[in-house]
């Protein structure tokens, strides 16, 4: 008996019935503007986002009020301070909303399992990773620039006294933005290097207020440089010095604090490339 004879018969198409089916969806690689608007898609449609900048728009604009009104009731003379440094205690409040959502970028998806659908969807991770940090740090730098701006005009009008100059206002309001956009990708990528929201969040209030703490706490001589550092360089006197009220006389001014924190977020963004690439999901 032939092998033909033991072959299974092949079926004949039913009549009418194409033998492929061809999608009339046109196929194409996917591109780092697919993986934008994925990402726009996502922080504006998850609630922590409009929980977390709608808090930080409000602690911005009660702070910096409210400072302004109690310098009003009291004598209303700044002693030549710029009015506009009056925003600093509510940027810095406002500071643990960013934070927060830059990790919730990242970390939620870790902790839904969201991660795989995504990755699955956009295989190249650096591609992901940088549509994530494109999108929030957009998204934070222009509320908090816009924010700034209208808080600082409003402290203006509240106190009646001369607006400050040019290049004051610029750093208070877009340059300010600029720091906290830089401080919210700093902590994105330490969301994606501890894949812990919970974890990520608690390292980076203490990357925050752990370095004033510690400096108080060194009395001896010998510390005294390191204490100094720690001043200088602490997330406050750095937001400070962008108002030109550092919290110590010395350390970053004007726009270096706004250099400082580009190359502390190129640093941290680098490595959490890099955690994404070598590591699983």
């Amino acid at each position: 008996m032939t092998p033909q004879a033991h072959a299974h018969p092949q079926p004949e198409p039913a009549p009418g019935v194409p033998e492929y089916y061809e999608s009339p969806i046109p196929i194409r690689r996917a591109t780092l503007g697919d993986a934008l608007a994925s990402e726009w898609t996502k922080i504006r449609s998850v609630r922590s986002t409009m929980w977390t900048l709608g808090v930080m728009i409000v602690l911005m604009a009660a702070v910096g009020l409210m400072s302004a009104l109690l310098v009003t009731a009291a004598d209303g003379n700044m002693g030549g301070v710029p009015v506009v440094s009056l925003g600093f205690f509510g940027v810095l409040l406002g500071s643990i909303c960013v934070i927060t959502l830059g990790v919730l970028t990242i970390g939620s998806e870790y902790s839904t399992g969201m991660i795989r659908t995504t990755l699955t969807a956009c295989p190249s991770r650096a591609r992901v990773l940088t549509a994530k940090a494109i999108v929030f740090s957009l998204v934070t730098f222009v509320i908090t620039t816009v924010t700034a701006t209208v808080v600082a005009a409003c402290q203006t009008v509240i106190l009646g006294g001369g607006v400050d100059p040019g290049e004051v206002w610029l750093r208070a309001t877009v340059g300010v933005g600029l720091y906290m956009a830089g401080l919210g990708l700093v902590s994105l990528a330490i969301g994606a290097i501890v894949r812990h929201s919970a974890g990520a969040i608690t390292i980076m209030i203490a990357v925050v207020l752990l370095p004033l703490v510690l400096a108080l706490f060194m009395f001896a001589d010998s510390l005294r440089g390191v204490q100094r550092f720690l001043f200088e360089y602490s997330i406050p006197n750095q937001l400070a010095g962008l108002y030109g009220t550092g919290v110590t006389e010395t350390g970053p001014t004007g726009w270096e604090p706004l250099l400082v924190m580009v190359g502390t977020a190129a640093v941290a963004m680098g490595a959490a490339f890099l955690a994404l690439e070598q590591r699983d999901v």
